[in-house]
């Protein structure tokens, strides 16, 4: 089957002191989604970025924003993100007390949701919750820092998720995206691509070198040797 494949840039690996002109730059570049890092110092050992700067990167956004929440608790901060302008907004289940009513929650502010797998989260919460989430992103490197190397096992794990991923989009006739993200490269992207996922969030592999465009058009060759729609 044919799948829209997106590249979905991390800004945590952004120049921050150019925040609005790195947002469209790489928008220019050919991105599809802006992949937005929301980190707490609670649930993940690191501090990123708030609803204020999501509000601030907006006006310069015109492809979707899509939030990841690595923060505990979660459900009192989505209104702030739905408002600064996401369009998906992602979480942990492991950072809600109730994983069904913060996916209402979600849709309620008007966004898609998203559930999030670390490398060792089991995909069992999809057998529950599958049928009402709009993105399915699985975790290839632990959460919390940029630029770590991809886990292998994440391709195991992205060829299950696929299938409860492609049943559910049948049974619903609803899109649902299968993500991946940390190390994701150019030199990887296709075997990841192969494993099943359509969207591809890539850091420091696009901010880390000096032609955005060059970049994501490689990663977009290597995607078309792996089949589907570009």
């Amino acid at each position: 089957m044919k799948r829209n494949l997106r590249i979905a840039p991390s800004l945590l690996s952004a120049d921050f002191a150019r925040l609005g002109e790195e947002v469209r730059a790489v928008t220019a570049a050919g991105a599809d989604f802006l992949h937005f890092d929301v980190m707490d110092n609670h649930y993940v050992p690191n501090l990123t970025v708030g609803p204020l700067v999501c509000a601030a990167i907006k006006p310069h956004a015109t492809i979707p924003i899509d939030v990841h929440l690595m923060v505990k608790p979660v459900d009192r901060i989505v209104p702030d993100f739905a408002k600064a302008g996401a369009s998906i907004i992602s979480f942990h289940p492991e950072a809600s007390e109730h994983v069904d009513r913060t996916i209402g929650l979600i849709h309620e502010q008007g966004c898609k949701a998203g559930l999030v797998f670390n490398p060792a989260t089991p995909l069992d919460w999809l057998m529950h919750v599958i049928d009402k989430l709009d993105l399915v992103l699985i975790m290839s490197v632990n959460p919390g820092f940029g630029g770590q190397s991809f886990i292998p096992h994440a391709l195991e794990k992205l060829k299950a998720a696929r299938k409860l991923v492609d049943a559910a989009m049948e049974r619903s006739g609803r899109e649902i995206l299968l993500e991946v993200d940390g190390g994701v490269k150019v030199d990887n992207i296709g075997a990841i691509a192969a494993a099943g996922a359509d969207t591809f969030v890539a850091g420091s592999a696009v901010f880390g070198t000096p032609d955005y465009r060059a970049t994501i058009a490689a990663m977009r060759a290597q995607l078309a040797t792996a089949g589907g729609a570009q």
